[in-house]
């Protein structure tokens, strides 16, 4: 029970991120007309119901496998109060675990890929994403991790601010100019750095290769 309690577990975990990822807010993500149903009172939306589902299905196998270990203890171990239990959730949890992961793997086959909407919202942080890289370069340097966590924690907050782009504002500051050219900032700022090995984890989690 625990162990369908985790799958389900992971698959509303994904359900959820597609939900939040389809949303006006990020629009990342999307899927054919057919797979998705307007709102029955705002028209301009399409509500990822089939995700949606599968959502309140992890829920219901994780009340499952909380029945489950309420199961484990009985009188004298031969009680028999846990069949009454068991007759329930063992067909009531295989049955929903499958059908949630066929439903999932059928509309991700299907799944819709916006890289030119995921790449607007990475640009309107103005280059924050890339602060966790400028701050571990300098402690490479040889600046204490406290005075790099300061300076580009400092020159961030202005960013949010409105007050400039973070890469402009780096290089003008006086504790990383010093320590970081141009060049080196401006490497610091590639987003190939996080994908580099995106094909390696694909093919090790699949077997591809």
């Amino acid at each position: 029970a625990s162990s369908l309690g985790n799958l389900a577990n992971t698959l509303g975990k994904m359900a959820m991120d597609i939900c939040l990822y389809m949303s006006q807010n990020f629009d990342f993500i999307g899927f054919p007309e057919a797979l998705t149903t307007g709102s029955s009172i705002m028209p301009h939306k399409k509500n990822p119901i089939m995700f949606e589902r599968m959502c309140g299905l992890a829920r219901v196998l994780r009340g499952n496998a909380l029945a489950g270990m309420e199961n484990v203890p009985l009188w004298h171990e031969r009680d028999i109060s846990h069949s009454s239990v068991e007759r329930g959730i063992g067909p009531d949890a295989t049955i929903h675990l499958d059908f949630a992961l066929r439903r999932l793997t059928s509309v991700v086959e299907r799944l819709m890929i916006y890289p030119e909407n995921m790449l607007k919202n990475l640009d309107r942080l103005g280059g924050l994403v890339h602060s966790q890289r400028v701050m571990l370069a300098l402690t490479q340097k040889g600046v204490s991790r406290e005075d790099a966590y300061a300076a580009v924690q400092g020159n961030a907050m202005k960013v949010w601010r409105g007050e400039g782009r973070f890469l402009e504002l780096l290089k003008a500051d006086p504790v990383v100019r010093p320590q970081l050219s141009d060049a080196e900032l401006e490497a610091l700022f590639d987003l190939g750095y996080h994908t580099k090995h995106v094909d390696t984890i694909f093919a090790r989690v699949f077997g591809e290769g």
